[in-house]
């Protein structure tokens, strides 16, 4: 005892020694940035009492005066740009930023936000404004999988595709964090671990099961892939258990697979007030004291709601122990380090990021670009684009003027916000007359039924429809304050009255055009029936009027893919709160959708040819390489989304019908063609059998190239012809 005593010391010396390194006089070690993190850590903790130890621990981290250590509010958001703290450029909702699967478009918003983000930080600090949504710790992305239309959330996530999804949250997460040696520019989340996605009221208190199939063949490649793949900061736990166990205390979920498994050295956190849920909603145990050792010896780290102060109790009762709370610092501060923000004023090459790029023009060019790039044409009889020059407009409908429907949920503020109808007006040419007219009321009958809107419609050479619903409807448990169902949709078709009132403008109207909104999958088998054209705009944030007005008249051609299926009615999915994946998604629905995942229209017309494989048979352990022809055979310059599914067609399991498993945006001059490469890797092929592992089996492969999922639906909807090889693994 006498020797380690002696040692401690000796090391403490050291430490202090060494603060003075480079001409420069630290207080304390743990202000020394020549020291390594793990040093500073240390010394950090070995200096707080107890009770400054528990306060760490939470979100909102109270200063330590007489440490020089400063307030922290680790909760912030930036879901599609910088949320709930002012101006900020306002992108298009995450699941339409997933339907341009376009990885470099959604690196580079990463990189937009993280530079307002420093700027807002730096700008706040140095006023000394360190509360809740000012700091650099944001916990985004949210890489559940949309497996059920009916969930309010799935707006914020990537879609219903293992593999979209983990592409998409690995190019936002470096664009976040940024590619510096040392430091973090700042630090994302993944979030909620694991399988969750609805119901919104029964979060509290719902045990999703699941096989160990559907777990790792659907539920945790994304979080795998951000974890190991892009380094990502934090993990946030989901407020459900998963196979009894609550998420923010899971012994596997957390120690066994994230920690060990995938080597997570970051900070893991509980979505807010879930701590509570234990012995309020999940009753596993019956006290405050209990959840918060619970949660703490299963390494939750930092606990955003009320229940770790109760830790002082905790150790008390015997519950847990101040070696453990000093454990879960050691993982929890180094966050803090990378960030800079020990560090002196200027030490980091983002201290001097200045309020000169929050809503810099480059970032409003690059969000218009964002939303006119997911914009998806569903379909079009010929009529789009529209003509600038035509002589009268009638543009009608709830979404038309509504700013929440350009907002979705998590939103920052714009003084820059376009409506569609503001997009439509800026487009035309002076002498064209825009007639507006709302028409109808978001979700329920017109409380004055006098008509006065459909005259209009049989007036105008065109009418633009704007239906579909808004974050008002659809969202997160108590933010959705037209919901009915707290947040979620019980019926996922638009509302009745908006159908009846189409219906109305489409027996006066010339030509109709409608323009729909909304952050999840709308059954609307009749708008696409009475439609000439149609297009789904998502919540396409600030720029989005002006991103459907370029669309809509030809200043851009629609690019955008469904990352999730339309199904033609909610009573094609299997029960909300079943976890199972039978029937769920394209990957392995039986009934025909009304819009497949990966589709969308282009105002030109792609063709493929001349699929070749390397070798059409390979051992387990070798891989090939797949080159495909595309050519622009229509007259409009266009991107197209070429998608690589595969099928294992000798699986001794269940497996995906198909599954996306790569995707190359590329761009054509009319005319012009181009060879892609794809590489098939061992792991592409693997399955995942029932004990959930990633296995490679002998027998034949189908791989499918297009520019949507290889399903018939998708050429009755005019997609292209996809392509097909064989390959045989040995």
């Amino acid at each position: 005892m006498m020797k380690k005593t002696y040692l401690h010391l000796l090391c403490f010396v050291l430490l202090a020694a060494s603060s003075s390194l480079f001409g420069q006089d630290y207080k304390y070690p743990f202000q020394n940035p020549a020291l390594s993190i793990e040093k500073r850590v240390d010394d950090l903790i070995a200096r707080m009492t107890l009770e400054e130890k528990v306060g760490q621990l939470m979100y909102s981290a109270p200063a330590i005066e007489r440490l020089d250590v400063p307030a922290y509010n680790w909760w912030n958001e930036c879901l599609h740009g910088i949320a709930r703290n002012g101006r900020a450029t306002v992108f298009p909702q995450a699941i339409g930023m997933a339907a341009t699967f376009d990885t470099d478009l959604m690196q580079r918003v990463g990189e937009a936000i993280s530079d307002e983000a420093r700027a807002k930080y730096n700008v706040s600090a140095a006023k000394g404004f360190r509360g809740r949504y000012q700091g650099l710790t944001f916990w985004t992305p949210n890489v559940n999988l949309f497996r059920d239309p009916r969930w309010g959330r799935g707006q914020e996530t990537y879609g219903e595709d293992p593999y979209l999804t983990s592409r998409i949250g690995v190019s936002f997460v470096e664009g976040l964090q940024g590619d510096h040696p040392k430091y973090l520019k700042t630090a994302a989340m993944a979030k909620h671990y694991a399988v969750h996605s609805g119901p919104e009221g029964l979060r509290h208190e719902f045990d999703a099961q699941v096989s160990m199939k559907d777990l790792w063949e659907t539920y945790l490649p994304a979080f795998e892939a951000l974890v190991t793949e892009a380094n990502v900061e934090g993990v946030m736990g989901a407020y459900n258990r998963t196979n009894g166990d609550p998420c923010c205390a899971h012994p596997y979920l957390m120690e066994e697979v994230l920690r060990k498994k995938w080597g997570f050295d970051g900070y893991f956190v509980s979505d807010c007030w879930a701590l509570v849920d234990f012995y309020a909603g999940h009753k596993i145990v019956k006290t405050p004291q209990e959840a918060a050792a619970l949660a703490l010896n299963s390494g939750c780290n930092l606990n955003c709601g009320s229940t770790y102060p109760e830790l002082v109790k905790s150790i008390e009762q015997g519950l847990t122990t101040e070696a453990e709370v000093d454990q879960n610092l050691r993982e929890l501060l180094p966050t803090r380090f990378r960030l800079g923000l020990f560090d002196p004023p200027g030490m980091t090459p983002f201290d001097h990021i200045g309020p000169e790029v929050i809503a810099c023009d480059e970032h409003l060019e690059l969000s218009k670009e964002a939303a006119t790039k997911s914009i998806v044409l569903l379909k079009n009889n010929g009529l789009l684009p529209l003509s600038k020059d035509m002589g009268y407009i009638f543009v009608t409908g709830p979404t038309a003027a509504h700013a929440q429907a350009l907002l979705a949920n998590y939103y920052g503020l714009s003084d820059q916000l376009t409506t569609i109808l503001e997009g439509v007006v800026g487009k035309v040419s002076p002498h064209t007359s825009v007639h507006y007219s709302q028409g109808a009321l978001l979700d329920e009958p017109n409380r004055n039924p006098i008509d006065w809107f459909s005259g209009e419609a049989a007036d105008a050479e065109v009418t633009i429809a704007c239906l579909g619903i808004s974050q008002l409807i659809e969202g997160e448990e108590g933010e959705s304050i037209a919901s009915r169902f707290k947040g979620d949709r019980e019926d996922i078709g638009l509302p009745p009255s908006q159908i009846e009132f189409l219906k109305t403008i489409r027996s006066k109207a010339k030509k109709l055009v409608v323009v729909l909104t909304g952050g999840s999958a709308i059954a609307c088998p009749e708008v696409y029936d009475m439609a000439d054209a149609l297009i789904f705009a998502w919540y396409p944030g600030e720029q989005g009027g002006n991103a459907v007005g370029d669309i809509l008249f030809g200043d851009a051609v629609p690019s955008g893919r469904l990352p999730v299926t339309f199904p033609k009615s909610v009573k094609d999915l299997p029960p909300y709160d079943d976890y199972d994946m039978s029937n769920r998604t394209y990957r392995y629905m039986q009934t025909e959708p009304l819009f497949p995942f990966g589709f969308g229209l282009s105002y030109t017309t792609f063709q493929y040819s001349n699929l070749k494989l390397s070798q059409s048979k390979i051992s387990p352990t070798q891989s090939l390489e797949l080159e495909v022809t595309i050519t622009n055979t229509g007259n409009y310059k266009a991107d197209e989304v070429v998608q690589l599914y595969i099928s294992d067609v000798s699986a001794s399991v269940t497996v995906p019908k198909y599954a996306l498993k790569g995707f190359q945006k590329v761009s054509l001059w009319p005319g012009a063609a181009k060879t892609l490469r794809f590489t098939i890797t061992p792991d592409l092929l693997k399955m995942v059998n029932e004990k959930g592992e990633r296995v490679l089996e002998k027998g034949d492969f189908k791989l499918y190239v297009g520019g949507a999922q290889p399903a018939a639906r998708s050429l009755e909807l005019g997609a292209a012809q996809w392509l097909e090889g064989v390959l045989k693994v040995e």
